[in-house]
């Protein structure tokens, strides 16, 4: 975690020189913090060893800063640099389509130093007429606005189970714990957490409490009893531990992981059986005839076991009852991930290095997939840069063995549907993956027609994070996905869930509605980073909360079949 904290740190600290209007050390923060956030190590490991100035885009003075935040668990540059710009000035530039250079121009003219400010300021017009700030800049401020409250208070999913891993770890480590699950959203994979839950058994109660309110990130203890604890992590988030009896876990399980609706459907169903259910257990007038297990609770309901995922009330209880509940995709089904960068482009590791990664994870392939000439800003390779890549992938394949290696490209769809590479290369890579990087904005039917255009390319084999959207910081494009599933289909592409924590893309709701019109799916990371490559395990939460199973997802397949499916 401490790798994610330091570059968060950075982060601020580059927003706020560039609120000030310092040249050159911006970028350089910035840079310091992807290579953090995309590190493979653990950089408390790293300090420890003394190997700080071995790390890229850490300066001397950089160093310094991560060990004062490792000794003293704060930094005075940064501390110093909030004194100095408005309290408000970090929020607002969270707030998409503002940046540091926005910011300091709305305080400069018009004062702005809070988000509300903001959203006053906007909706009375008074940006309109600042250089650059015209009316349509007001709308997308205000969008903003309203897309970073709905998130308010909320983690994304790939920051809310590291905490938890980290936390289950610790109490394992350091209380007599017999069995310890978390619950609740988290435990559904739900793309934002709002707090989280942990249930445990324990011989010791109050060993319990104790290891749980003295863990090294708690901030505050809301609360301390002998069967429940909340704090406030340094992480700024709610987190409950609750001691139960074992008779009672698996019923407090299936009623903390919810979500709510399923819950009423299960307390319905029992009542319909003379029964009654709550967190304690499933009882006959007085007696408790299960609750240990969640597997016991759904038995003595007459239902099959419905993972959590699954919990969302839309249809799993009528599936249960009727033997219709999918086989869902699991981590074990993966054999490759097909959407994987390198420093070819914008990623921050080898060819060889993503490669071994790939393999070291027990993969069967990996697919290479950077990105094309138009996409500047990550550095896309150009058509000469593409073939040199090709050789060295051939080389690749000779010296690497206990994985193929597939060759791809993550290739621009243009404004017009075009893509940002000539036929003559697309057809020598293995497969092609088309995205949206521009033009955020399009209506939805010239951005539908675009997306359909690329697709319809028969080089083209997966659509990548299809609505294009940025959880809590862009909102998803205009798009009629009915009519992009009808066409992924028709021109056999699989539409992408990429698991990268920050996108998510297609969420659970869109890749049902894709498996239900009949259309393929690939789960991939996207990764820029070896360490990314774990993400796998949240794309495979979203394809579970979207009832797909292996058949529906193209890299559960083997190495030649997949290859057989990509060339048909």
């Amino acid at each position: 975690m401490k790798n994610l904290e330091i570059a968060r740190i950075f982060y601020d600290i580059a927003d706020m020189l560039d609120f000030q209007g310092v040249s050159f050390k911006p970028e350089a923060y910035r840079r310091a913090a992807r290579n953090l956030e995309s590190m493979s190590q653990d950089l408390e490991v790293v300090w420890k060893q003394g190997k700080l100035a071995l790390l890229p885009g850490i300066g001397k003075a950089m160093v310094k800063k991560i060990e004062e935040y490792m000794l003293e668990g704060s930094m005075e540059y940064y501390e110093k640099l909030k004194t100095e710009v408005p309290k408000g000035v970090l929020e607002i530039v969270e707030i998409q389509g503002v940046g540091p250079k926005t910011a300091k121009l709305l305080y400069d003219r018009l004062g702005i130093e809070t988000v509300e400010q903001l959203k006053d300021a906007a909706t009375s017009g008074r940006i309109q007429g600042l250089k650059g700030l015209g009316p349509k800049k007001g709308e997308n401020i205000l969008r903003g606005i309203e897309l970073k409250a709905a998130t308010r208070g909320r983690k994304l999913l790939g920051e809310a189970v590291p905490l938890v891993e980290t936390i289950v770890e610790y109490m394992t480590l350091h209380a007599p714990v017999q069995s310890i699950n978390v619950a609740g959203s988290v435990r559904r994979m739900k793309e934002t957490v709002g707090d989280i839950d942990i249930l445990v058994t324990s011989a010791s109660r109050r060993e319990v409490m104790e290891a749980f309110i003295n863990m090294p990130n708690v901030r505050e203890v809301l609360l301390k009893g002998n069967t429940k604890a909340s704090v406030i992590l340094k992480e700024e988030i709610q987190t409950d531990i609750r001691v139960l009896d074992e008779d009672s876990f698996g019923s407090a399980l299936l009623y903390f992981t919810g979500s709510k609706d399923h819950n009423i459907q299960l307390r319905n169903l029992a009542i319909e059986k003379g029964l009654k259910l709550s967190e304690y257990g499933v009882f006959r007038g007085e007696e408790r005839i299960a609750g240990s297990t969640e597997q016991d609770v759904y038995d003595t309901l007459g239902l099959a076991y419905i993972e959590p995922e699954l919990r969302e009330a839309q249809g799993e209880v009528e599936a249960a009852l009727d033997g219709g509940l999918p086989h869902l995709v699991a981590q074990a089904d993966i054999r490759g991930d097909l959407h994987v960068h390198t420093d070819w482009t914008d990623g921050h590791e080898s060819l060889r290095d993503m490669v071994e990664a790939a393999k070291a994870r027990g993969y069967e392939y990996v697919g290479i997939s950077d990105h094309s000439k138009s996409l500047y800003i990550a550095g896309g390779m150009k058509d000469d840069e593409i073939r040199m890549q090709m050789a060295e992938v051939r080389r690749l394949r000779r010296d690497v063995e206990g994985i193929d290696i597939l060759h791809g490209a993550e290739v621009d769809i243009k404004d017009d549907g075009e893509l940002d590479f000539e036929d003559d290369i697309l057809r020598e890579l293995d497969y092609v993956i088309a995205a949206v990087h521009s033009k955020f904005k399009m209506q939805e039917e010239k951005m539908t027609e675009r997306v359909v255009t690329a697709m319809e390319n028969e080089h083209v084999d997966i659509l990548a994070h299809p609505t294009c959207r940025l959880i809590s910081e862009r909102e998803p494009v205009a798009l009629d996905m009915n009519r992009v599933i009808d066409a992924a289909v028709e021109t056999r592409t699989s539409l992408e869930l990429n698991s990268f924590v920050t996108r998510l893309d297609l969420n659970g709701s869109y890749a049902r509605a894709a498996k239900e019109g009949g259309a393929k799916l690939v789960i991939n990371t996207d990764s820029h980073a070896t360490r990314h490559l774990d993400m796998m395990k949240f794309g495979i939460g979203q394809a579970r909360r979207g009832w797909l199973e292996p058949s529906d997802v193209i890299n559960t397949m083997r190495h030649g079949d997949l290859l057989s499916w990509l060339q048909s």
